[in-house]
């Protein structure tokens, strides 16, 4: 063979070669095998005994959930003047202890004192006439009843009867106005009483000042809040859950509460009442647990740590 042929033949059988090794470089992955039919398998049905995983794993994450709220007292209450006036003393401060009816504060009541003390007087007066002219009542009676049969026997005139019946008209007249005198006087010494009593700004129950807002010489209108009293006990938490843990949450549950105030308190609780209605809003329940017997640390409005007890 001729030597420039061989040549040819070398170089053509390398070309191929490389564009064969080329080809297998570029496509390594050869392809997936046909997938083999699996036959249908019912999935097992789930009977009413047996818990879906969503759920234990909601119960569960209500077991370690953790909330806050505040605390509060059973009874609080907004003291506010009932009427018009200027507050001439004060006679407790933030943090004192007050009992029920204790005076808080007092208004000026010089002018209704005078007020009250004239319709006594006038009271006092109307009372006094009314004797007097039931007294002339008896008498002009047994007047009329002589002038009857004095009357009858043609003793007296006719014009003398009829002056002896008048007199007798005259005189019931007369008491009846005096006795409604005598009541509306009593009536207005009653008003006057009330308006003294509106002067004395006291505690509607046992508890402590836990926030005032007046001070001596104010002038104050009726319906301005000038004291907040709170009793001490007892003592309630506020505090919302989700919706999906409510039900960890019934009537009696138990509670574990603590404060930051006072990280080595544990204090107790329980689940007194929830609401029967979720806030749409914010997909939580409200829940008032009762505290028990809580330590003399917890204040109202103190900020708790609710959880369920372990």
């Amino acid at each position: 063979m001729h030597p420039h042929s061989d040549r040819r033949t070398l170089l053509i059988a390398t070309a191929a070669l490389a564009a064969s090794l080329t080809s297998i470089g570029c496509d390594t992955h050869p392809p997936p095998p046909a997938p083999s039919p699996v036959a249908f398998t019912p999935a097992p049905a789930i009977t009413p005994a047996s818990s879906p995983p969503q759920q234990a794993a909601g119960q569960q994450d209500a077991k370690s959930f953790t909330t806050t709220g505040p605390l509060v007292a059973e009874q609080q209450a907004d003291i506010s003047a009932e009427r018009n006036g200027r507050i001439v003393s004060i006679s407790v401060h933030i943090g004192d202890r007050v009992q029920q009816g204790q005076v808080l504060a007092l208004l000026d009541d010089r002018v209704l004192r005078s007020a009250a003390d004239s319709q006594k007087a006038r009271i006092a007066s109307a009372q006094a006439a009314v004797r007097g002219w039931e007294a002339e009542e008896s008498s002009a009676r047994a007047g009329l009843r002589r002038a009857d049969a004095m009357h009858a026997d043609k003793i007296i005139s006719e014009e003398d009867w009829e002056h002896a019946k008048y007199k007798l008209d005259e005189t019931i007249a007369e008491v009846a106005r005096y006795r409604n005198d005598e009541t509306a006087a009593e009536a207005d010494f009653t008003t006057a009483n009330l308006q003294l009593e509106q002067s004395r700004i006291v505690a509607p129950f046992a508890g402590v000042v836990g926030r005032t807002s007046v001070r001596p010489a104010q002038e104050v209108k009726a319906g301005d809040v000038l004291f907040w009293i709170t009793a001490e006990a007892p003592l309630e938490v506020l505090f919302t859950v989700p919706e999906t843990s409510m039900a960890a949450f019934p009537v009696g549950a138990q509670l574990e509460l603590s404060t930051a105030d006072y990280p080595a308190l544990h204090q107790r609780g329980r689940v007194e009442r929830v609401s029967p209605v979720v806030d749409p809003a914010s997909g939580s329940v409200q829940v008032i647990g009762a505290v028990v017997n809580p330590s003399p640390l917890l204040k109202p409005g103190m900020q708790m740590q609710v959880r369920l007890a372990p």
